[in-house]
């Protein structure tokens, strides 16, 4: 609807799992964006678009506006389970072929070995896509022997969003980027993926305490406990 933002998430740490009480009409306090650098959409030929989990949401918006550049565009839908493949319907609608794929198999193809066979067949002028890091890494590493152009969307932790406390930094070709304010888009096949992961992971212990807590204090809609 015009004027209006929507969210996807999972409810999976104290904040969303605090966002997910909320009821139509509550508000949130705040919300800071867009932020980094518009996608480059632009007639490239045949796109391969690729979505995990979440970020299957921002994902189709690149579908759209990719099909209505004028290209060809293939899409693929991945999660974990068939529970988490959303908004196929909304794919099948706007992309020109649509694949899904699942770790467990209970959807679709079962992980991401069927990409090598389709890029065998067919040739991609360009690659996108968004989800959790280790998706990004494997469909980098899948592209870049058929030297396709990969562009991935960086989902680093991240503080104020205006790339002044730099804790979104990824690496890059050897260089300290921000994914605030450089990003979030780059080239898969420069990103250093592991040291991405790493960064990700810095806070899980601090995350996990947190949720916790909010939880066994009785959660609130507002994200700080009751008590």
């Amino acid at each position: 609807m015009k004027g209006t933002v929507s969210f996807a998430f999972h409810e999976v740490g104290k904040t969303t799992k605090a966002l997910g009480l909320l009821n139509q009409g509550e508000c949130i306090d705040n919300v800071t964006g867009p932020l980094g650098n518009p996608s480059e959409v632009k007639n490239f030929g045949k796109v391969l678009c690729v979505g995990g989990s979440v970020m299957i949401a921002p994902m189709l918006l690149q579908v759209k506006a990719m099909k209505e550049a004028g290209n060809d565009v293939t899409t693929i839908l991945g999660a974990r389970t068939k529970e988490f493949i959303m908004m196929e319907k909304e794919a099948k609608t706007i992309s020109d072929k649509v694949y899904i794929a699942t770790d467990d198999g209970t959807k679709g193809y079962k992980g991401l070995d069927f990409l090598k066979d389709l890029l065998k067949k067919e040739k991609f002028d360009r690659c996108v896509v968004m989800g959790p890091v280790i998706l990004m890494k494997d469909v980098s590493e899948i592209t870049k022997p058929y030297c396709i152009p990969t562009i991935i969307a960086t989902t680093p932790i991240m503080i104020d969003g205006m790339g002044m406390c730099g804790v979104c930094r990824v690496s890059v070709d050897g260089k300290m980027q921000f994914g605030c304010v450089d990003g979030p888009e780059f080239d898969g096949h420069k990103v250093d993926f592991d040291g991405l992961i790493l960064r990700q992971r810095t806070m899980l212990p601090e995350e996990r305490l947190s949720s916790v807590l909010w939880e066994i204090s009785g959660g609130c809609k507002c994200g700080r406990s009751k008590a």
